[in-house]
């Protein structure tokens, strides 16, 4: 029998260098291009090998996201609380593994930012079920009516995350996007992905249903114009596009009248408020008559 020795560690021993791939409707595809590009650490040491994703790769994340929005905005508040509590646990769990990948990235207080990231989840989770009561309610009218107003979900929306904190940054575009019922297509830092993806990785083992979040990687200046026309985006958020790009991007969503969030690009650091979670909901109104009313010569309600 051969010696466990043979088998030991030794220190010319190449390590596995991993691939990341995209994220899109539940599953980890590669890019249809087959394009990759290197990412590197502060020093400019490799990481890893990550998917550049392309405009087809977009088409196809917006399918997944309208596939998934009719499930996902008819499911109940508390459920979808639930669910994005979930994703926290995950992300709690993992925790040392995510200070380790902001930390390789070269970004400052790794440990308080991926906790941060946890308790901002946690945050929206808790908003599911009060979106109603805060942002609806009944109106005064002068008039034998009832009018109500409630908050429903915009649709899929694109959002550009930020570019220099990966974790923290994707974490507050996405979270209150989906709280109210919308789903999302996001484009990942370009330079810092590894959080997106292994954030990508919690998503997958999480009750979210697939569809609800995409992820997407590589050149935003590449994949964004061609979402922002697209005919099936209700809504932009470009928390992450900046100059000519936030711009430009604007300009093709006013083609298909898209809403359009265009905050600071330090917004998404601030205490979490209700302007996010506004950014995204649609009101609709009822009016329901009151009283007696003369059907042919009968009474009625």
């Amino acid at each position: 029998m051969s010696d466990d020795s043979e088998f030991a560690e030794s220190g010319d021993r190449l390590a596995v260098a991993k691939t990341y791939k995209l994220f899109i409707g539940g599953a980890f595809p590669r890019s249809e291009s087959g394009r990759t590009y290197q990412v590197t650490d502060a020093d400019g040491h490799f990481l890893a090998n990550v998917a550049r994703g392309s405009r087809k790769d977009g088409r196809d994340a917006v399918s997944a996201a309208r596939k998934a929005f009719g499930g996902w905005s008819g499911a109940t508040a508390y459920n979808r609380g639930q669910v994005i509590y979930r994703i926290a646990e995950m992300l709690e769990g993992r925790r040392a593994q995510f200070v380790d990948l902001l930390r390789d990235g070269g970004e400052g207080q790794p440990g308080p930012v991926v906790d941060a990231a946890i308790d901002r989840i946690v945050h929206y989770a808790g908003w599911t079920d009060k979106l109603a009561a805060v942002f609806g309610g009944a109106n005064p009218v002068a008039g034998p009516f009832f009018s109500f107003s409630a908050p429903e979900p915009t649709g899929v929306v694109v959002a550009v995350a930020p570019q220099q904190d990966s974790l923290l940054g994707l974490v507050s575009v996405i979270a209150p996007i989906i709280t109210s019922g919308n789903t999302v297509v996001v484009l990942a830092s370009q330079t810092r992905p590894l959080a997106a993806v292994a954030l990508a990785e919690v998503l997958a083992t999480s009750d979210l249903p697939g569809g609800v979040v995409n992820i997407l990687t590589g050149d935003p200046a590449e994949i964004a114009p061609h979402l922002a026309a697209h005919g099936d985006v209700d809504a932009l958020d470009l928390t992450g596009a900046e100059g000519d790009l936030r711009t430009s991007l604007e300009r093709s969503a006013a083609g298909t009248v898209k809403r359009v969030y265009a905050p600071p690009i330090s917004d998404f650091g601030r205490v979490p408020g209700t302007v996010r979670l506004r950014a995204f909901l649609e009101t609709k109104t009822v009016w329901h008559p009151t009283g007696a009313l003369s059907l042919g010569g009968g009474g009625g309600y």
